[in-house]
């Protein structure tokens, strides 16, 4: 039994350790600010620039510009989503037709929905009851 008891100890032991070994790791973790308006524009705008030029410079900027935000750690699924279908859409092409303009222009649209920051309601006051 004393056995049986020592073996508990140690499990214990192990997992109390394991704590103590990842929590300040998580702890310090430092902050990463959410993207700004102005960024989150600039990718629209240099997709929108990739959609009407078709060049190769004016699409490697979107997918300059989109790619960090990949690694992002505040972003949700559905922006990255979004900003991988972009990266993806913005390449130039031996013909600009209106199906590629639109296909880059309506997925960048979705940028400002999607990316941005999400707003947080104020709590309505509670009325007093006389």
């Amino acid at each position: 039994k004393a056995s049986q008891n020592d073996h508990m100890t140690s499990k214990i032991t192990r997992v109390l350790l394991l704590l103590c070994i990842t929590s300040p790791a998580i702890a310090t973790e430092p902050y990463v600010p959410w993207p700004s308006k102005d960024q989150l524009q600039g990718i629209e705008r240099a997709a929108y620039a990739c959609s009407r030029d078709n060049t190769t410079e004016a699409c490697a900027r979107v997918r300059q510009l989109a790619d960090p935000l990949m690694d992002h750690p505040r972003l949700p699924g559905l922006c990255k989503d979004v900003l991988w279908s972009l990266m993806d859409e913005s390449k130039a092409a031996s013909t600009n037709d209106y199906r590629r303009k639109d296909t880059i222009t309506n997925t960048a649209r979705r940028i400002p929905r999607v990316c941005a920051e999400p707003v947080k309601k104020k709590e309505k006051p509670k009325s007093r009851q006389a």
